[in-house]
């Protein structure tokens, strides 16, 4: 499966993707799939030779976004990419259907379970946004996170 536009014309701009340093994954929009979609990223961070912390912001990361994708829209599956990129490791989460608001952080009330999710994300990367998924029917939520060049090679 191909990284999403957004993310080739990121790879273009900072350098070439090493071919180990990507992975992308499917997996179906259902609350059981936010821990495997966690599980499996933190495996391939370790993999890579990812430092532990790294790997624990990505893990967060992912379940954050993954989740919204799963509560927020109207997906069947949701696609999630991480690419090495120097020193930066991006994490992308594209569902398939828009949800009604675009993501974007809030504050939550002191009683709300919910809310909190894109300000940890925000707090987290150093930087995140959100652009249309490439088939125009969805959305891509991104986090890039600070990452140490010296990734294991595969």
């Amino acid at each position: 499966m191909a990284a999403s536009q957004d993310a080739l014309r990121v790879a273009r701009h900072d350098g070439p993707v090493h071919p180990g340093r990507h992975d992308v994954f499917r997996l179906p929009a259902q609350n059981a799939s936010v821990a495997d979609a966690r599980g499996r990223v933190r495996a391939r961070l370790r993999d890579w030779g990812v430092d532990l912390e790294v790997t624990d912001d990505a893990g967060l990361v992912v379940t954050e976004l993954f989740t919204n994708a799963v509560r927020h829209t109207d997906s069947e599956k949701i696609t999630c990419s991480l690419l090495a990129l120097g020193r930066v490791l991006r994490v992308e989460v594209t569902d398939q259907g828009h949800g009604r608001t675009e993501p974007r952080t809030r504050t939550a009330e002191v009683d709300e379970e919910c809310g909190r999710g894109l300000l940890l994300v925000s707090v987290l990367a150093q930087s995140w946004g959100v652009g249309p998924a490439e088939d125009g029917e969805g959305r891509v939520v991104w986090a890039e996170l600070p990452c140490s060049p010296a990734l294991r090679h595969p």
